[in-house]
């Protein structure tokens, strides 16, 4: 009986472990077969190589922990086929009546080391809603203690839209078709920039829709801005 079982046992091969012994035993293993499903074969693959656990992960579309972002190389894909949805934000602030007293203007420097101005703007991410896009990009730009006050039924004042090519629309963007919606967004904390921002300077509403300032802004939002202070009465 004992001969018997011992060649039995021989028979197997691989490793089980029971309560807490352990059990070495050999299972003859077929030589794998061809696969003519693509998805088999990635199937196959991914459960005997040694990086089994990332193939299998890409393997079965595993979601993206954060979707909502495109790498530098989707982004320049999409730039290229599709209009991008952007917020823009001109920061106020107001006094005891709710009328417009100052206006914020960010200092950037272009990627070719020129000096311009502009105002809060980004992208709308997959799956964000306009204000929590407008809230992002308000403290992305101005810092976690701006305190901007998003009115419940926030609308825009304008829509603009911008292209790379000039002469279809009063506002420019060399790396794309975008469609923004703008808002005038009044702020109650300290704005320290961030990010690409320099310096943001407070301006009166004469200062902010002169000439002179019009020209500074980037992309034709000089036009922007005097629209802003046109919404809210304050267009000298």
């Amino acid at each position: 009986m004992a001969e018997w079982l011992n060649g039995w046992m021989a028979g197997w091969r691989g490793r089980r472990r029971f309560a807490d012994r352990e059990v070495v035993a050999v299972v003859p293993c077929p030589e794998p077969r061809r696969l003519r499903s693509p998805i088999a074969t990635s199937s196959w693959v991914a459960t005997r190589h040694p990086r089994a656990q990332e193939w299998s992960m890409s393997s079965t579309g595993t979601p993206d922990p954060n979707p909502g972002w495109l790498s530098d190389e989707e982004l320049e894909h999409v730039r290229r086929r599709l209009p991008l949805l952007y917020v823009e934000a001109v920061p106020v602030r107001v006094d005891g009546l709710g009328q417009v007293t100052e206006v914020g203007v960010l200092l950037r420097a272009t990627a070719a080391g020129e000096m311009t101005r502009t105002i809060v703007s980004g992208r709308v991410m997959y799956g964000e809603t306009l204000r929590e896009a407008l809230f992002r990009h308000l403290e992305k730009d101005l810092g976690p203690m701006a305190f901007p006050q998003l009115q419940p039924g926030a609308i825009p004042f304008q829509v603009a839209e911008y292209f790379p090519m000039p002469g279809i629309s009063r506002y420019t963007d060399e790396r794309q078709h975008a469609v923004s919606l703008a808002f005038v967004v009044p702020v109650t904390g300290t704005c320290e920039p961030r990010q690409d921002a320099l310096e943001l300077t407070w301006m009166t509403p004469d200062e902010a829709s002169s000439d002179q300032l019009s020209a500074e802004m980037e992309g034709g939002r000089g036009a922007l801005l005097r629209a802003a202070l046109a919404s809210v009465g304050r267009l000298g």
